[in-house]
């Protein structure tokens, strides 16, 4: 990405990339759910319900076709019957209540039939590469239940027993970029509406959601006869698809630093280009300030019961109210008043509270954020080949550069290696060991980056500072990943996490929220330090609502 012509530059990595920021990251107008939205509505697409063969007992399949200007996408859904004992949102599952794939166009019968065989299995069937994702789902039995007999009785769910939930669904996994033999992401990347990151499995996901709504209306129709009544649009609104993800997510953004790298500076770019405006206009601070009240609404009705996610809902919530007031006196007419309003954050707001207004101040200002949205992928196809010519000395100062703040850890204390990354031979997903209770180093996985770069850092020293740094890697085989990690970093400003990664006080969960993030999740709800619970497309438009007049703040509206 060219430099950025604002007065104002990016923060430096130093300060963002530390994981107790990462993971203080909230949703903003680069998130990919609220792009794929945006292009929905703009490009007009039409979605509609073609097959709805679903029993009285709730088991049957559907199909949901999106179609736009060039092509078309299909969900499949096929919804299940399972008893309790089965219902388990851990990756060793092997019962849903709901399963699905995205069909890349319109399915004949014969597709339904095929993925029929294969899509209830999950992991255990195959796909094709007709169909782009694979997910599974579970229903929140309780309001699952409240609401079909609210219905069923003439009555509407209380709004109150929906926010305590806010979701009927709970996906437990969307697979997409080849897993399963599903298409792989480079037959999708040259297609304008699948350009911006994982738009395929956020596509699925709000297709999900309007499968939810009418498999929730049909099971209420099926109790209730003529006296059930259908859920009003304002009630079906606050419903999002809930999501468990655990372990698995968190090491995506350290095995994609180039892809994560561009999450990053996108995100950092639109924060410069709103705080280098030299003047805030009224239009823009009426807009901000309807989405700081909509916010501060929808944060309410954030709970956890984690100690780490209630601390930090304690701070964010006297952050809302600190900034509140110290709105009601600011001076809107000073020069660059976005950034008196950062500076002011940043010295008076807790971390969690910094990013919740950096997000805030992106609201207003379409027409300086949204077009970041096309530098946000990476089309690379092409493996990085280690420059073998390159000499030691480089290479050292590579990797006094992208990793001094490694160079700064005692890496022979206990704590500085407490933890091992490896891969469950059950369900071949990301685990985190303990290194010195469980024999697991040789097992382990190279996601400690910190640590590795000054391992290899310590063999170059003792070499020659002009010796390519080829004959190194012949004697040193096993520095290799470390090297070339260590060049691809020195090309990217974020693509490293700056803290580490297999530290005694690792909260994991703090990289699950920094990809979460951009996709556009709320709600975080950490049920341990290894997974957590979110909410996506809360307070979305259905399908039938996107021809309307399309409101982007949508995402503080699930309330």
């Amino acid at each position: 990405m060219a430099a950025s012509p604002a007065s104002v530059t990016r923060r430096k990595p130093e300060e963002i990339m530390r994981l107790e920021r990462l993971g203080s990251m909230h949703q903003s107008r680069l998130s990919f759910m609220r792009i794929l939205l945006r292009n929905l509505a703009t490009e007009k697409w039409q979605i509609h319900q073609t097959l709805f063969d679903i029993d009285q007992s709730g088991v049957g399949r559907a199909v949901y076709t999106c179609q736009g200007p060039k092509r078309s996408y299909s969900l499949i859904a096929f919804a299940h019957e399972i008893p309790a004992e089965k219902r388990s949102d851990r990756v060793i599952a092997e019962a849903w209540d709901a399963t699905f794939c995205l069909f890349d166009g319109i399915p004949l019968p014969e597709d339904i039939d095929r993925l029929e065989k294969n899509v209830p299995l999950q992991e255990s069937g195959r796909i094709t590469e007709t169909e782009l994702c694979l997910s599974r789902a579970n229903r929140s039995v309780r309001l699952w239940n409240y609401v079909v007999e609210s219905l069923a009785s003439g009555q509407q769910p209380k709004i109150d027993q929906i926010q305590k939930v806010g979701y009927l669904m709970r996906t437990t996994a969307v697979y997409g970029s080849g897993k399963f033999g599903a298409a792989d992401r480079e037959i999708l990347s040259d297609r304008s509406e699948m350009k911006a990151p994982f738009q395929a499995e956020m596509l699925t996901v709000y297709l999900i959601r309007n499968f939810v709504l009418d498999l929730v209306q049909h099971m209420a129709n099926e109790i209730g006869g003529r006296k059930t009544v259908d859920l009003a649009p304002q009630v079906a609104r606050q419903l999002g698809i809930g999501n468990s993800t655990g372990l698995g997510m968190a090491p995506f953004i350290i095995n994609h630093p180039v892809l994560f790298n561009n999450w990053m500076v996108a995100r950092e770019e639109a924060i410069a280009r709103v705080r280098s405006i030299k003047f805030a206009s009224e239009a823009k601070v009426l807009l901000f300030s309807k989405a700081l009240k909509l916010s501060h609404k929808s944060i309410a009705t954030w709970t956890s019961e984690h100690p780490v996610q209630r601390k930090k809902l304690g701070a964010l919530h006297k952050d809302i109210k600190y900034l509140t007031e110290y709105i009601n006196g600011f001076n809107w007419n000073q020069a660059q008043a976005w950034d008196q309003l950062f500076i002011w954050a940043k010295e008076s707001l807790s971390i969690e509270g910094q990013e919740w207004l950096n997000s805030l101040i992106l609201e207003p200002h379409a027409e300086l954020v949204d077009s970041l949205e096309a530098t946000l992928a990476d089309n690379s196809n092409n493996a990085f080949c280690i420059d073998g010519s390159r000499p030691v000395g480089d290479i050292r100062s590579i990797i006094e550069k992208v990793y001094s703040w490694a160079l700064e850890i005692d890496w022979s204390k206990s704590e500085s290696s407490a933890h091992t990354w490896y891969t469950s031979e059950e369900k071949l997903e990301p685990r985190l060991g303990e290194r010195f209770t469980e024999k697991l180093e040789p097992y382990e996985r190279p996601l400690a980056p910190g640590r590795d770069a000054v391992l290899a850092y310590n063999d170059l020293r003792k070499r020659d500072k002009n010796e390519p740094i080829a004959t190194f890697l012949l004697e040193h085989p096993e520095h290799r990943h470390a090297l070339r990690r260590a060049q691809i970093c020195n090309r990217t400003d974020y693509g490293e996490i700056q803290d580490n990664t297999i530290a005694a006080n690792l909260f994991p969960v703090d990289m699950l929220r920094a990809k979460l993030s951009f996709f556009g999740a709320t709600h975080f709800d950490p049920r341990s330090d290894r997974w957590v619970r979110i909410t996506m497309f809360n307070g979305a438009p259905y399908p039938s609502e996107l021809a309307a007049h399309y409101d982007d703040l949508w995402i503080y509206q699930g309330v």
